[in-house]
């Protein structure tokens, strides 16, 4: 973890490490199993959302400094919670949602608002300890009569102050609004992490995109992009180096993922979405349901099935030139590599077609880290 050295006493260098800490320490903290992360429901983020072993919801808001308002947010998060009831595979809300503070210090209007307050919220207070040669997470919770909760060591390195990840702007939530639960989280990640990255990175907005680099000028180097096409979908977009990166010059590239940690470069794009690009990917998707459904029907003799293979034979030839030229391939064109239709070959006509199979893919924070990386030595 970054520690700096505030007077005699230490602190988490950004609220940002501190929610590192807990999430990786919510058992031994609170027994508590992990969630999320800085999770968006109807235009809030909460910080970490956490269950007990009987499903029951932990809602913690963590703040690195004294601050006067965290019982209001709270409270806006809990309203967000009833009203949306997501992830009701994994929580059981006929149990009440538990609200958990933590912070260094508490101000009094916290203690005026939570007396005067409907819900239940719980305040724990945490120290960062130290001795000669190492350092202690402790927490108390100031409902027990300051009883002392746990005592965890920190494995640390000391580090300069960086300034505070600005939260998402209003515009950039907005978007988020529309998107998926796993698209919203994988989002608020990366941007935190190009935020933590350096103190010279900025946001850049403008309408449906939002930039992360030094500046909007001419000069301005980028590094990352959040793109929202027409239906708000998100799209990555991130400068690296052309040739399937294996080059040092950089160019913005497109970037497929399942916003689960599984990432492609689907080539480049100077400008906006890439509408050529879009339209192929749909053609290509298109196609690979029909060439799914004539595999599933086992190669039909109808003119349909026909004119699709013949097709099929084209676009396969000309994916494999790509792949064989070590250019990078969209995910559409992965999908069509990968079908198999030697079984009824025989029915269709034409010959034997090599099948692909496509189980490498590049991890979306790992490509981030070389985009981060790139930027840095542009600059």
């Amino acid at each position: 973890m970054n520690l700096i050295k505030t007077g005699n006493s230490w602190k988490f260098a950004t609220e940002a490490d501190l929610e590192d800490f807990v999430w990786a320490n919510l058992k031994e903290l609170f027994g508590l199993i992990p969630l999320k992360r800085q999770y968006y429901v109807n235009g809030q983020i909460c910080d970490i959302l956490a269950l007990r072993e009987n499903k029951q919801l932990v809602v913690l808001e963590l703040k690195n400094a004294e601050d006067r308002y965290i019982v209001q947010q709270l409270t806006r998060y809990y309203d967000a919670l009833q009203e949306v009831k997501p992830l009701e595979d994994e929580i059981d809300y006929q149990q009440p949602i538990c609200l958990i503070a933590i912070k260094p210090s508490f101000h009094r209007d916290n203690f005026i608002d939570k007396k005067y307050h409907n819900l239940p919220i719980d305040f724990f207070e945490f120290t960062i300890l130290a001795d000669e040669s190492n350092y202690y997470f402790q927490i108390i919770n100031l409902d027990l009569h300051n009883e002392k909760l746990s005592k965890i060591e920190i494995y640390h390195q000391d580090k300069e102050r960086n300034e505070n990840i600005p939260p998402p702007s209003r515009g950039l939530m907005n978007r988020l609004a529309k998107c998926s639960s796993e698209q919203q989280e994988e989002i608020l990640k990366i941007r935190q992490k190009v935020f933590s990255f350096d103190k010279r990175m900025e946001e850049i907005a403008s309408g449906v995109s939002f930039k992360y680099g030094n500046g909007n000028s001419k000069t301005s180097k980028f590094c990352v992009e959040f793109y929202f096409d027409s239906k708000g979908i998100p799209i990555i977009f991130l400068w690296l180096g052309l040739k399937n990166n294996k080059s040092d010059r950089i160019s913005r590239a497109r970037i497929w993922t399942d916003w689960q940690g599984n990432a492609l470069l689907e080539g480049y794009v100077a400008i906006g979405i890439g509408a050529k690009m879009n339209s192929y990917k749909n053609t290509l998707s298109n196609r690979v349901k029909i060439m799914n459904e004539i595999v599933a029907n086992k190669g039909s003799k109808d003119h349909k099935g026909y004119k699709s293979m013949n097709q099929h034979h084209k676009d396969r030839n000309r994916i494999a030139r790509k792949l064989n030229n070590s250019e990078p391939l969209t995910y559409e064109e992965r999908q069509l590599l990968e079908i198999d239709v030697n079984e009824f070959v025989h029915v269709i006509g034409g010959g034997r077609l090599n099948t692909y199979k496509f189980e490498h893919y590049d991890s979306l924070n790992g490509l981030v880290e070389v985009a981060l990386e790139k930027w840095r030595k542009r600059l």
